[in-house]
């Protein structure tokens, strides 16, 4: 029998996560290392093994994830948007409890960019009237 995998892309800020779900025992491993090694937030591991609760998938499959790019905070958001998009080929049923939580919406908001004469994006430097 065929090893079966189900695969999904996440992407949030400047990092992207590549997710392959196997069924398993529901051990999460991120760029070889466990999860609890990797992030240190309890906020961010319960934030990516939300879409598995939402579903009742979490101790069934094991999740492997591949990520890169950004910082912790976008790399949690890149693998739950990945973790989510993976479980609809494991069952279409699950689109509508997923879509609902909004699990396979991309969050779309980004690092605003620096504008020149300024010190960021928004922030101009003190006025000095004389």
């Amino acid at each position: 029998m065929a090893d079966v995998q189900y695969r999904g892309t996440g992407r949030r800020k400047t990092s992207t996560a590549r997710v392959r779900l196997l069924p398993g025992s529901g051990n999460i491993t991120v760029n070889g290392r466990d999860v609890e090694d990797y992030f240190h937030r309890r906020s961010q591991i319960k934030d990516l093994k939300s879409p598995l609760e939402t579903v009742n998938q979490l101790g069934s499959l094991d999740v492997e994830v591949n990520v890169n790019g950004g910082g912790l905070a976008g790399q949690a958001g890149a693998i739950r948007h990945g973790i989510a998009r993976a479980l609809l080929d494991v069952d279409e049923e699950f689109r509508t409890p997923l879509k609902r939580a909004g699990y396979l919406t991309r969050d779309a908001r980004m690092k605003e960019r620096k504008k020149p004469g300024l010190k960021k994006a928004r922030k101009a430097p003190q006025f000095s009237k004389r």
